[in-house]
Formats: C-alpha cells, sequence, structure tokens
C-alpha cells in the first residue's frame, strides 16, 4: 500500500494549508494482530499545514480493523477512529520523531499503519458473554459445552474425602459493650 500526496505547491507557500479526504482501499496492510480487509477504504480527513518545520498533517483516520477475539479465536470485524497529527520533515534529524517529505511528496502510508497500530483493542472480544475455548481440548465453548469434564487438580484431591454438615450453625454477632 502507498498513498502519496502530492504538496509541491504547499511546500512553497509559507503558512499556507490544504484539506484532503483520502479514500482508498488498502492492500496488504496486515499487522501480526490485525488487518485491515483489502475491500474496506480507510477515510482520512486531513488538513495539510506549511509550518517551519516542515508539513504538519492531521485529522480523524477511520477504517475497519479484523482482529481475532481474545477469548475464541474467531475474526472480528473491529470499527477503529484516530485523530492524527505528525510532522513530515524534508530531511532526518536526530532525536526528532517524525516522517520524511521525499521529492515533495508525503507518503501516508506509514502514518495510517501507525494509526492502525495505535487503534489495535487491547483484548478485543467477539461479544461481551464470549466463552472462549476449552483449555484442554480446544472446542469452541460458545457452541456447546465439551465433553472434557472439569479438570482436578491432585494436589487438592485429598479434600475430596471431607464431608461437610448438612446445615451449618449461624454465627451471631453481637455488638460489644460499651
Amino acid at each position: 500500500m502507498s498513498i502519496t500526496l502530492d504538496v509541491r505547491d504547499l511546500l512553497g507557500s509559507p503558512g499556507d494549508s490544504r484539506r484532503v479526504l483520502v479514500s482508498e482501499p488498502v492492500a496488504g496492510l496486515e499487522l501480526p494482530l490485525a488487518r485491515v480487509p483489502a475491500d474496506r477504504a480507510i477515510e482520512a480527513r486531513l488538513l495539510l499545514e506549511n509550518v517551519v518545520e516542515g508539513l504538519l498533517v492531521s485529522g480523524p483516520v477511520r477504517g475497519v480493523m479484523v482482529v481475532d477475539c481474545a477469548r475464541c479465536l474467531k475474526p472480528v470485524e473491529w470499527p477503529f477512529h484516530m485523530d492524527v497529527r505528525e510532522l513530515f520533515i524534508p530531511r532526518a534529524v536526530e532525536g526528532l520523531d517524525a516522517y520524511l517529505l521525499a521529492d515533495g511528496e508525503v507518503d501516508l502510508e506509514p502514518m495510517i499503519r501507525d494509526a492502525v497500530v495505535l487503534a489495535m483493542p487491547y483484548s478485543p472480544l467477539c461479544r461481551a458473554d464470549c466463552l472462549g475455548l476449552c483449555p484442554r481440548c480446544g472446542s469452541d465453548r460458545n457452541e456447546g459445552p465439551c465433553d472434557c469434564g472439569p479438570e482436578i487438580d491432585e494436589r487438592w484431591s485429598a479434600l475430596s474425602v471431607l464431608t461437610l454438615p448438612e446445615s451449618l450453625p449461624e454465627a451471631t454477632l453481637e455488638s460489644p459493650a460499651n
């Protein structure tokens, strides 16, 4: 994916600005934990401003990413919205976190990729009550119970011989005498 904008007209006019709408389907935006479907557009309504340091790009970036549910691992479409404010500079400066201008053009792909990474949910769920996978057999517990039964920790097996009385006496609370 490469989304480049020609900004030579802005670079020649200090203090000038321009609004752009970028709505492009992206191909190949796949990260280890999320991907943007190739048939879905990412939309960015950006303000490009010529500032002393370079070109300031700001505005909202919206789209839909596909992430895996943290419990059952099914793919989930996750809408995202990130406000970006990034500086593009003509040459690299040590210690300055900025994107580079190249031949009067800005490549928005690294900025958009970073926005998607920052918008990724920490622990996405397909639904709030997702039961997840059985840790023993791996079956999806949302589709029904598995035949594994409860796992018994052998360290606690001695407790199985203990019996409790049918009813426990009720505790009485007495207030201390003052």
